[in-house]
């Protein structure tokens, strides 16, 4: 991903980028809504937050990060809750307040979810930067097996800390609560973390159910490493949630067709978003090889590469039509890593950008000739 969230969100929508790191708007009108549950006046919490309501409506905006920490200060305060935070994380799933929570929910197996929750992490916090090192990593010591918030930003602030650890707990505990194998397991087996005791440890204990360790050299959750083998639940959501019964019977149509390039489509469908439609990928999921599958598709007059651009083409005017799903949503959904990126190719197939679009009554299926 090349440049700053904040510019690409800029580029495709016209607003101003905010200064400085962000967290995705979905996180902090997740925040704002729990605190008003636990008896914070809500005009309050915005006064105090100086964060403005109408920033909120639109989940692609950004808000700067010392505003939604100044928003869990708030809300501890005036809910009279210390471990707001922790709380916060514990009833909210990531799924709720975020697309990057739908991504890592269809994921098929645990490790997938570090994957991917790397790749799009920066929907969540940018921190302007690169951040080539990601979210998260595994670790491995003689104790066994981590998960290691790796960002600095957690480092600095340890209210978001407690949250996301807190979160991605519950998360967890939610979607494997059927499943026999993570029963048997302790998850996590201890939790250290890097700022020193707050004073409600016993909340931390309730909420973690494991060792709790303060003024540690990490942030990082030890784990049986058993849990990596899991795969997840199957979601009853089809790609995140948001393909209609059209899509559904898109899929079904695909599936029944025998010619190759709609076999190819049924196959790139699901796995879009991941960013990963390679060719080699589906040529392996067809038991073919690469140069055969390009052979059968050019008998049919397309090529690979065509193919996946017109499918893309088709899927975005699909969401965004349904609108049921936001323009970065849309862009993440088709696999572009990049929302400019997404917004030049939309240009390209239409002649509009993705939010100009988006806003009109229907949307036309017809390529843009430039």
């Amino acid at each position: 991903m090349t440049g700053s969230l904040k510019n690409m969100t800029s580029r495709i929508t016209g607003r101003k980028p905010v200064a400085g790191p962000t967290v995705g708007a979905g996180y902090a009108k997740g925040l704002l809504e729990f605190a008003v549950t636990k008896g914070a006046p809500r005009d309050k919490l915005i006064e105090r937050s100086q964060i403005a309501a109408g920033d909120l409506d639109d989940l692609d905006n950004r808000i700067p990060i010392s505003r939604y920490v100044a928003l869990f200060r708030a809300g501890a305060d005036l809910a009279n809750e210390p471990a707001l935070a922790l709380q916060y994380g514990e009833a909210v799933r990531m799924q709720e307040i975020s697309i990057v929570g739908l991504i890592c929910e269809a994921c098929e197996t645990t490790i997938d979810v570090g994957t991917q929750l790397n790749r799009y992490g920066r929907l969540v916090f940018d921190e302007g930067g690169a951040q080539a090192s990601g979210m998260v990593r595994l670790a491995w010591d003689d104790t066994g097996v981590w998960i290691e918030a790796v960002s600095d930003f957690f480092n600095r602030n340890p209210l978001v800390m407690e949250a996301e650890f807190s979160r991605l707990v519950w998360n967890t505990r939610a979607m494997f609560a059927s499943h026999p194998d993570f029963a048997r397991m302790r998850f996590p087996i201890a939790i250290h973390f890097t700022h020193a005791d707050p004073g409600y440890r016993a909340e931390y204990e309730r909420i973690f159910q494991a060792t709790v360790v303060f003024g540690a050299k990490w942030n990082a959750m030890l784990i049986d490493k058993e849990f990596l083998s899991l795969k997840q639940p199957p979601t009853n959501r089809y790609v995140f949630g948001v393909l209609s019964a059209r899509a559904e019977a898109l899929l079904k149509s695909l599936d029944s067709s025998e010619s190759t390039r709609n076999r190819v489509e049924s196959l790139l469908i699901p796995i879009l978003h991941t960013g990963d439609p390679s060719v080699e990928r589906i040529a392996e999921k067809m038991g073919t090889s690469r140069p055969t599958l390009y052979r059968k598709l050019k008998a049919e007059g397309v090529t690979y590469e065509k193919l996946l651009d017109e499918l893309r083409h088709q899927m975005a005017l699909h969401y965004l039509n349904g609108k049921k799903v936001s323009v970065n949503e849309t862009a993440y959904l088709v696999g572009f890593s990049d929302p400019s990126a997404f917004s030049r190719a939309f240009k390209r197939w239409t002649g509009a950008s993705p939010r100009a679009a988006r806003s009109a009554k229907t949307l036309s299926g017809h390529t843009h000739e430039a």
